[in-house]
């Protein structure tokens, strides 16, 4: 029916189909943002950028108080707006966001006068406002991406939102870098002008403004100049933003820096590069500069150095730990000079323990139910692929466990090996703390062939001193536990009986076998270790209350020369027990008788003089005639398989010749 007036009316135009893409598109960017703004929840917590984004300042000292290393960011407790004098806040304003107060995290204006100055050839100049330099200090990395440009500007309009321009404004004071190792505001003007940032002059303000935009280059303590140069533009932008008149920032002096506060300490050294992230883990998380006692002592440290450094080396690399029978390492050498290489040889380096491998074997021999006394066929090994020989192809028999282990035989330890199975022998070493791979399966692991640490190994041989396993070895004071850390990580002895059979055979070693080298005054019980090839020599030991385990070798694994296990380091064990433990130095060597008054030649050698002359005195034993002569040294007259032999020992050596049968002498 049409209109009553005679004018029909037209149907609504259909909608455009590209209104209602673009409507979609609008709908789909705003969810879009929206979820970013999720996301920026979750990933940028503001918490972060209260805290320091630096590790701060931290001093280790010895057990004793004696400063050792000093490691982190020079950092101090942040600023306050309310107590600064407006013309700190200014210059930093001034010179890096003139309009910080007017804009919401990013100046679109900044932005396009940056792009148009980089574009022209003016020199790179960021467009960044104080809001997005906070974000990417706190809260990014400085990879230069479109990625992170984008993240930047969603966590400045993050910020601004959240927080107030002051909060902002002292939030990024706080964390700004200042060259020389400095974050924050504090700091600097401390370490520079040894200031409180509440009494900053306006030159010193000026000066510290103009530090942030490049602190390599503009330290006022390595290029006064070019500090001095850029202290004066922060001045005239703040002429230029109304801050300050021409007169006043034309009469302003540059200031003088005083640097009171100087790190004398080293930023690290073997022991504290590895109790460092200890520490920070210790440490709560704050602006606070803070001193930590290690374990370390400093007299057994220097009798570890001054062992080391007597041992006759050669070209060859060196470790040694020594740790209490908790796990506190009292003195550390993690190679013969740190300056020359920080590898950490004691820590880090995975070597072949060799014979002192054989450790867990042989527990792992006990708890199958063997004894010291058990026997072990010492013979040659022929049958199979694995037919490993003993040092110098000695072998004696049927011998007990204790001679076996005593003269480190490696026939015994593969059957042993073999007879106790790989399951058995890996578990003893994981309950006495050994945590680096070990090969399953391969006998050659009883000969020590997988790589360990000296550290770990020297903790599995604490865990056997103490009867406790497993050793956690620490820096730091190790707290008694509580009934409540018994519960929840129990240690438990070697088991029953294990523990005295262990150290039977740990002493045999020292008193009788491999490890003579090691003899101390008192009771000492280890085991010496010689990698294939001579390319590593180690000697685990303790005594008394200290456990210490030593190492050399070449860095590159090439072999050593005429070096092994009971050889160098288990001297060096030596010469440092006895200085580190009450008692345990060898007996005191005779002293020389004194000298006579005349004596006619001082180059020979020392005659006794506590003992009459000696005639000449022929002895026979069983057809060998032995004379012994005061002027002729000791002469002996035998035969050998029908040969005769005269062999002769005086201050000349030893000479042996064949001598003419008696009817050929007449």
């Amino acid at each position: 029916m049409g209109d009553p007036i005679g004018n029909d009316i037209a149907p609504p135009p259909a909608p455009s189909r590209k209104w209602y893409w673009i409507r979609r598109a609008i709908a789909g960017a705003f969810l879009l943002f929206a979820l970013l703004i999720l996301w920026l929840a979750l990933t940028a917590p503001l918490s972060k950028s209260l805290q320091p984004i630096v590790p701060p300042q931290l001093t280790l000292t010895t057990s004793d108080g004696v400063p050792i290393a000093r490691n982190g960011a020079i950092v101090d407790l942040p600023v306050d707006m309310d107590t600064l004098p407006p013309h700190v806040a200014q210059a930093f304003m001034a010179i890096e966001d003139r309009r910080f107060y007017s804009h919401w995290g990013v100046d679109p204006r900044g932005l396009a006068r940056a792009a148009w100055n980089n574009a022209t050839g003016g020199g790179t100049q960021g467009g960044s406002t104080i809001t997005q330099q906070l974000a990417k200090f706190t809260f990014l990395t400085p990879e230069r991406s479109m990625t992170r440009k984008a993240r930047e500007l969603l966590i400045a309009f993050w910020l601004e939102a959240r927080l107030s321009k002051d909060d902002i404004l002292e939030r990024y004071l706080s964390n700004a870098y200042f060259g020389e190792n400095i974050y924050g505001l504090r700091a600097a003007s401390m370490y520079y002008f040894y200031r409180k940032p509440e009494n900053l002059t306006l030159a010193q303000a000026a000066m510290l403004a103009g530090v942030v935009q490049s602190p390599s280059r503009l330290a006022p303590t390595r290029h006064p100049k070019n500090a001095a140069k850029r202290a004066k533009m922060v001045l005239n932008a703040m002429v230029a933003a109304g801050y300050l008149t021409e007169e006043k920032a034309a009469a302003v002096r540059m200031p003088r820096t005083d640097v009171r506060l100087k790190n004398d300490l080293p930023s690290g050294t073997y022991f504290a590069d590895w109790a460092m992230p200890q520490a920070r883990e210790l440490t709560e998380q704050s602006y606070a500069k803070q001193t930590i006692a290690t374990t370390l002592d400093s007299k057994l440290q220097e009798a570890a150095r001054r062992a080391v450094g007597r041992a006759p080396l050669g070209k060859a690399q060196v470790a040694l730990v020594a740790m209490r029978t908790n796990g506190e390492v009292v003195a550390m050498i993690g190679g013969r000079s740190y300056k020359d290489s920080s590898f950490n040889r004691a820590t880090q380096a995975k070597r072949q323990p060799g014979s002192t491998f054989k450790l867990f074997v042989y527990l792992a021999a006990l708890r199958a139910g063997m004894t010291p006394d058990s026997i072990i066929d010492d013979s040659p090994i022929e049958t199979g692929l694995y037919q490993p020989k003993n040092s110098g192809d000695s072998y004696r028999g049927e011998i007990t466990l204790r001679e076996a282990f005593a003269r480190s035989s490696n026939v015994a330890a593969v059957r042993l090996y073999n007879q106790v199975g790989s399951a058995a022998v890996l578990r003893a070493a994981r309950d006495l703390g050994i945590e680096s791979p070990l090969a399953r399966d391969d006998p050659s692991l009883a000969l020590g062939t997988s790589g360990v640490t000296l550290l770990e190994l020297t903790s599995a041989y604490a865990a056997v001193a103490a009867n406790n396993r497993p050793i956690t070895p620490t820096a730091f004071a190790a707290e008694k536990p509580g009934w409540f850390d018994y519960i929840t990580n129990p240690q438990r002895s070697l088991g029953s009986g294990h523990h005295a059979m262990m150290e039977d055979m740990l002493s045999a070693a020292v008193k009788d076998g491999t490890a003579r080298n090691a003899r101390l005054r008192i009771a000492s019980f280890g085991k010496t270790g010689t990698s294939q090839n001579n390319r590593d020599a180690l000697f685990i030991g303790y005594a008394g209350d200290l456990v210490v385990g030593v190492w050399v070798g070449n860095d590159d694994n090439s072999p050593l020369k005429g070096v092994n296990g009971g050889g160098t380091p288990a001297r060096i064990w030596a010469d440092f027990m006895s200085r580190a433990v009450k008692g345990a130095a060898p007996a005191a060597a005779p002293k020389p008788a004194p000298k006579p008054a005349e004596d006619p030649d001082p180059e020979g050698p020392v005659e006794p003089l506590d003992l009459p002359d000696i005639p000449d005195l022929p002895i026979g034993i069983e057809g060998t005639e032995v004379r012994i002569n005061r002027e002729k040294g000791v002469s002996v007259s035998t035969e050998i398989e029908g040969i005769p032999i005269d062999l002769t020992l005086d201050k000349q050596g030893i000479d042996v010749r064949q001598r003419e049968p008696a009817d050929k002498q007449r």
